[in-house]
């Protein structure tokens, strides 16, 4: 899975809103920003973006496998093949 960065704006929002996706497909909300020029701590907008970015890449983690929910699914996926409503009660 590749590593990307997204910048986007709701239509009729005074926010650009920013979120970068690691290699295994986690998202992380990196924060929003009224505009994507200069910022006080970094020269722009967008190398504080690029930073933030690189030091989640740089120390990202695989996540767990969540067994007990994959079961869950799966016992749910067999009763809907059977013909028989899933109930989780």
């Amino acid at each position: 899975m590749s590593k990307k960065i997204t910048i986007y704006k709701y239509k009729g929002n005074t926010q650009w809103s920013v979120d970068v996706e690691d290699s295994y497909g986690t998202e992380h909300h990196i924060g929003y920003y009224d505009t994507l020029g200069s910022c006080p701590e970094y020269d722009s907008a967008e190398d504080e973006i690029e930073g933030r970015a690189e030091e989640i890449w740089n120390n990202e983690v695989k996540p767990k496998e969540d067994l007990m929910g994959k079961a869950i699914a799966e016992c749910i996926q067999m009763d809907i093949d059977r013909g028989v409503e899933p109930s989780l009660d």
